[in-house]
């Protein structure tokens, strides 16, 4: 591909002498792609299970390090603040270095890292980890995670044609609400059983697993053309207006989706009163519901060309929904019976929220990289991903703020507007 032929114009001379070699020596089946596609879920899969699993324990994690609401914003919060100071740095990386060298260095480094935390991070009889420690270790987590994102995007990118891009990466984006949805229904009754050792161990295991799946199977696709311009966009990312344009809504409606991801479970708990087993279904209808709507949305967007006019009706209907969860918050003291009447309804009502905020990544990752080309790809992806974990960082860190305020209503009310701003944002159709 000519996506190949930019990143090696970057490269040490021995380094496209290997290449060279090893891509005339190996021949790849037809099916290949799907092993790359299958690594790149994987990958985000097992990264999806710490940055959404971990907030998931959000309630064990207050009581067994003994943090209050605003420290265990900034803890969680800090997890994306990693992902976001490093997601453009890796993605750089990955267009120069290529996506194997990039996802084996950060799965391994993250699977090693998360075997410290287990060892060394946990609460024991001795004595608990304070929120400094917990914090500096989550934001170097982060840190090292955010290899994955932009890599595994440029390998779907170069292996399949631009007929099926929109498919494969929504594809790939279900390993985000799969990670995260087997991290909520796995990791807080661990976390309650086992403790935290267990938690982070499983999640080290996951990563070290992921960049087997890479070390044994992905390499870059052979060069031949399947329709893509490495100049796709016209101009390098960085310099591209409808670029940032995408990158910006992107990330202003992935401030909803943080917020359920990361205190959902603190308001089924606090505020409708549900145990663990239900807060868990919860997360999991959400995150199950999320990657069935992401299959669906990359095969009904390839079929009909109509990628931009479906991020626009995302962001829309986003919107409403948050919009109706802050309206039953408002009304739950005025309701016959009160807060009792609405248990059953406002897990539901969360659950379609977060599932319409969560419905259009794979969609909007295969527009935004079109427009960037193929040579460009993991830097416009960590683009993205930069602002995507700037959210990660600042709704945990705010939340708590809002919930001071104006409590649950403030919280809820707040996405809605955030969902409605990305509306205009995202680029009207062609």
């Amino acid at each position: 591909m000519s996506a190949i032929a930019d990143c090696a114009d970057q490269e040490p001379t021995q380094i496209l002498q290997d290449r060279a070699a090893g891509s005339a020596e190996r021949v790849f089946s037809p099916g290949h792609r799907w092993k790359v596609l299958g690594i790149g879920v994987a990958a985000n899969a097992s990264f999806s299970a710490t940055f959404s699993g971990i907030p998931a324990t959000a309630v064990v994690l207050r009581q067994g390090y003994q943090l209050s609401n605003a420290e265990l914003g900034l803890a969680l919060g800090l997890l994306g603040l990693g992902v976001a100071l490093s997601e453009l740095p890796w993605g750089l990386l990955t267009d120069r270095w290529g996506d194997r060298r990039v996802l084996l260095i950060g799965l391994g480094a993250t699977a090693a890292w998360l075997l410290a935390m287990a060892m060394l991070v946990v609460p024991t009889r001795s004595g608990i980890p304070d929120v400094t420690l917990l914090s500096a270790s989550l934001l170097v987590t982060g840190l090292l995670g955010g290899s994955v994102n932009g890599s595994s995007g440029r390998a779907i990118m170069g292996w399949f044609r631009e007929n099926e891009r929109g498919f494969a990466m929504s594809i790939r984006q279900t390993a985000v609400p799969l990670g995260g949805g087997l991290g909520a229904l796995v990791l807080p009754s661990l976390a309650l059983v086992l403790g935290f050792s267990a938690v982070f161990g499983l999640l080290a295991g996951t990563s070290a697993l992921s960049a087997l799946f890479a070390w044994r199977w992905l390499h870059e696709p052979p060069t031949v053309d399947h329709g893509v311009s490495p100049a796709a966009a016209g101009s390098a990312p960085l310099r591209n207006i409808e670029v940032w344009r995408i990158a910006t809504a992107i990330g202003l409606l992935c401030f909803p989706q943080v917020a359920v991801l990361t205190f959902a479970s603190v308001f089924l708990h606090d505020f409708a009163r549900l145990g663990t087993a239900a807060i868990s279904a919860s997360l999991a209808a959400v995150q199950i519901g999320a990657m069935v709507m992401r299959v669906w949305s990359g095969r009904f967007t390839d079929r009909h060309g109509n990628r931009r006019q479906f991020l626009r009706r995302c962001s829309a209907l986003s919107a409403l929904a948050f919009v109706v969860l802050w309206v039953l918050v408002l009304a739950s003291p005025a309701m016959p019976g009160g807060q009792p009447f609405l248990i059953p309804v406002l897990p539901l009502v969360l659950i379609a929220a977060g599932i319409s905020v969560s419905a259009w990544h794979g969609v909007a990752y295969t527009e935004l990289a079109t427009l960037a080309g193929a040579g460009h790809v993991g830097t416009a992806l960590s683009l993205a991903n930069t602002f995507v974990f700037v959210g990660f960082f600042l709704v945990p860190v705010a939340i708590p703020g809002l919930l001071h305020l104006w409590s649950w209503s403030g919280v809820w009310l707040s996405a809605a507007i955030c969902a409605l701003i990305a509306w205009p944002i995202f680029l009207r159709p062609a």
